[in-house]
Formats: structure tokens, sequence, C-alpha cells
């Protein structure tokens, strides 16, 4: 797993990280709040460990712009705080499982690869949804606002993944694994000519505009209510 973990104790954060490496994870470390809502906006991640009190921004404000902007990737989250209404709070603020301070590493990978798991099961759901935008994955039809959209077979898997990582910038080395099966750079403009074509049809005479390009990093689909 990928793996995004927001802690300002540096000794608690190198206990995670080594621990995690060792099980074949890779860790992204974010020591503050603020730096780690900007990584869960860039980045992708199969699950992310949050602490609750963070300097500058707290963890379940970062879980909720998560949520708020459709990104469903799993949350723990880790907190000296553990009362019952803390746990509560932290559940509903869109954590998927609340781990209290102190605890053992075993127990902590354990609820980590029980939330991917269940992660992975919920990605057999036949049906997408962004704002307006809907696609059932078993007639493959996508409409928006009620109408119809047709698509070609590589427009419509581009849009698949789009919207299975909604909320969450999809960077050009992603597509061309997940859409494309390349795991090279093939040094052509075919996913910016892919991604204006899908622009054209997704977005092109609706009031409000769902994919855009996040410059150097990326594209984005997300409701705009929620940007």
């Amino acid at each position: 797993m990928h793996i995004l973990l927001i802690e300002d104790d540096i000794d608690v954060a190198d206990y995670i990280g080594k621990g995690l490496r060792e099980n074949q994870h890779t860790v992204e470390h974010a020591a503050e709040g603020n730096k780690g809502l900007d990584r869960s906006r860039t980045g992708s991640f199969d699950a992310m460990i949050v602490d609750r009190m963070l300097p500058a921004l707290d963890g379940l404000s970062i879980i909720q712009d998560m949520r708020d902007r459709g990104d469903k990737t799993p949350v723990l989250i880790l907190s000296a705080l553990g009362n019952v209404d803390d746990r509560v709070k932290g559940l509903r603020a869109g954590g998927d499982d609340y781990l209290v301070k102190p605890f053992a590493f075993a127990e902590l990978l354990a609820r980590l690869e029980a939330i991917q798991r269940r992660q992975q099961a919920n990605k057999y759901e036949t049906r997408l949804k962004v704002a307006d935008l809907e696609m059932d994955l078993l007639s493959h039809r996508v409409t928006r606002g009620g109408q119809v959209l047709t698509l070609q077979p590589r427009e419509y898997k581009l849009l698949e993944y789009m919207m299975q990582h909604a909320g969450q910038v999809v960077t050009r080395t992603m597509l061309l694994e997940n859409v494309w099966d390349y795991h090279f750079d093939p040094q052509t403009n075919v996913i910016d000519v892919h991604i204006s074509r899908l622009r054209q049809k997704i977005d092109r005479g609706f009031d409000s505009a769902l994919l855009s390009t996040v410059r150097g990093a990326g594209y984005l689909l997300q409701d705009p209510e929620h940007a």
C-alpha cells in the first residue's frame, strides 16, 4: 500500500514508518496539518493514518475536507483522546477506524489492512456518481443531468478510472498504467487528446465543469460544490 502518514510526533512517525516499510508498504509523512491537507489533495494513496491533534490544522478537519471532495481513501485516526464521545466524533467526521495512543504496531497494521480491504470490497459497486454525472458499470451507460453521453471505449475506461478517484489528483503515470496499461511513458500526447475529448463530452453545454487540469500534477474530477 501507498500510505500517507500525518503525525506531528517525530518519534511516533518514525516508529510507524519503519514498521510499515518493513511490511513492504511505502510511506509519505507530513508533520503538520496544512501540509497533510495539501498532500491529501494532490496525491493518491491507498490509505491514510491521521493524528487527531496536529499543529496548524487538526486531523478531523483534514478528513472532513476529503469527504466533502468525494475522496473515499480509507483513514485510520490516531489519538490520545480515547473516550467514547471522542471516538464517535472521529468516526462521524469520516474516519474509517480509530486507534488510541499508546498502541501496538501489530494492531495498527491489522486495522490498516482491514479498512483497506473494506475499501477494496466497495470498489465492486455497480454505479459511480460525481455531481450529476453518473456511470452504470453494468450497462456502461453514462449520463449527465439525465442526458445520455456517448463515449468511445477508451474514453469510458478513462472516465471510469477518474470517477473511481473523484476528488483526487490523478497523474499521467497513473493513467498510463491503469487506462493504457503502459509501464513507461511513450512520450506522446495521447492522454491530453483523450482528456480533451472527454472534457468536451462531459462538460460542454453544462453549467459547471467537472474535469480540470492541475498544472504540473495531473487531472482532477470533482463536484465543483466540494472544490
